[in-house]
């Protein structure tokens, strides 16, 4: 064992190993968790970032926040597929694109997003309002060098966006956020939010990952709301945890709760024409 490996990190890795078991979490509050992304970055070939595992006041235990979950970590795996580099050549001389992340815990994508854009990204990576939570993010984006490009946030979703973002500025061009659509009392001022702070675009996007292990009808459930909303959805895939398979998203399914635990699922979203700004002239479409 390395000196610097946690044990609970090899516990969790024994469990999908020895019992082909996928773990939705990893780490335990208080805990330090290692991420090592192995791609290329401006800052050179590989990006290593350490996280401290957040806990919460106990009165906000069931934010579950205390745990990295499975679905962060697959969204900064696959960070590629939020196509943060086709957004930043697409922007004016001078602009910066802005990154949002909702629910982002220990703030694992945020950090990742921000070393590997150190010039053309600016993040902010929110959570709800809990000060022992904001606290070890902020500690988190500290500890990994990149708090001149992201910031931590506390925020409660549904109420004004203002503190997300500087006054002057319209919105986010990019929203990301892991496993937040367990909770279907939560989906209404979750839209609400995404609304709210997403750039009245065409080009925006939202990046939504989720597990499945809360249930199919949980996530369909959410997928309707956004419509309904004004939201349109671009694409919805369900992705193998660790694995490269691939397949379409249905509402429907026999999975036991082994075989949920292996996929994770993708949303995509972007704003309907009808609230949707041409920024190129300024006009409704």
């Amino acid at each position: 064992m390395d000196a610097g490996e946690d044990p609970e990190d090899i516990l969790f890795d024994s469990l999908q190993t020895l019992y082909d078991h996928q773990p939705i979490t990893l780490s335990s509050s208080g805990s330090l968790f290692t991420y090592k992304y192995s791609g290329s970055t401006e800052s050179g070939p590989s990006s290593v970032i350490t996280l401290e595992t957040p806990d919460t006041h106990a009165a906000n235990w069931a934010l579950h926040a205390s745990s990295i979950w499975s679905s962060s970590i697959y969204l900064s795996d696959h960070w590629n597929e939020i196509g943060l580099e086709s957004h930043v050549n697409e922007l004016p001389t001078n602009e910066t694109l802005r990154v949002l992340e909702l629910g982002a815990c220990a703030g694992l994508p945020s950090i990742l997003i921000a070393k590997l854009f150190p010039e053309k990204v600016l993040v902010t990576a929110s959570d709800y309002p809990d000060e022992e939570l904001i606290k070890t993010l902020a500690r988190n984006i500290e500890r990994n060098g990149v708090n001149s490009r992201c910031r931590a946030v506390p925020y409660a979703w549904g109420s004004d966006v203002s503190s997300l973002h500087p006054k002057d500025d319209c919105g986010f061009d990019v929203i990301l956020a892991a496993d937040t659509l367990w909770n279907p009392d939560l989906h209404s001022i979750f839209i609400d939010t995404l609304k709210m702070a997403l750039k009245k675009s065409l080009s925006s996007r939202i990046h939504l990952v989720a597990g499945l292990h809360t249930g199919r009808y949980t996530i369909q459930s959410f997928l309707t709301s956004a419509q309904n909303a004004g939201f349109v959805i671009e694409s919805v895939v369900e992705n193998e945890v660790s694995g490269s398979a691939t397949r379409r998203w249905r509402i429907t399914g026999d999975d036991d709760e082994k075989e949920r635990r292996r996929w994770v699922v993708w949303a995509k979203l972007k704003l309907g024409t009808e609230i949707a700004v041409d920024l190129t002239n300024k006009s409704y479409i």
